[in-house]
């Protein structure tokens, strides 16, 4: 592997993890005090599971991007990249709008444009190369379940 190629597996693993690490450094802190006092649903998985489900995911993101990218330059491949970056973009949001500023049906809404912008990158990944969108596949059903987790908390915890 070329140095050039090199530096873009780095960047494009290093990019989601280290945004999903800057979220989760601030809304840590929620865990323990806020999201603890709601009504969860009989679904909920262990909180210990979202770390590591978050770091697998955030490296198979990066992957995808690193194959889109070292593609050669077009405006589909960049339109691609662009909406990569728009869905890391509202993933990354999302944290602080839920467990940062306790806005769950503001997070609710937010999550379903992720949804939408995750489906969009999917489509457009597989018009350049297929497994990128594939890879992208544990992803959008991580993201579908938290949606549903989301609207649940909205609606044991509205009041």
């Amino acid at each position: 592997m070329n140095k050039s190629k090199l530096f873009k597996l780095i960047v494009s693993i290093a990019l989601p993890l280290s945004l999903g690490a800057v979220a989760g450094i601030f809304t840590a802190q929620s865990v323990p005090e806020w999201y603890a006092t709601l009504i969860r649903p009989s679904f909920n998985p262990p909180n210990w599971i979202f770390g590591p489900v978050w770091t697998s995911l955030y490296i198979l993101m990066g992957i995808s991007l690193f194959i889109i990218w070292k593609e050669k330059a077009t405006r589909g491949r960049d339109r691609a990249i662009l909406s990569f970056m728009l869905q890391l973009l509202l993933n990354f949001g999302w944290s602080f709008i839920f467990f940062y500023f306790h806005l769950i049906g503001f997070a609710l809404v937010e999550i379903i444009l992720l949804w939408i912008s995750i489906v969009m990158t999917m489509i457009l990944f597989h018009k350049i190369k297929p497994i990128a969108a594939y890879i992208n596949i544990p992803y959008l059903l991580w993201v579908s379940f938290a949606t549903i987790l989301n609207a649940s908390y909205y609606l044991l915890n509205r009041s």
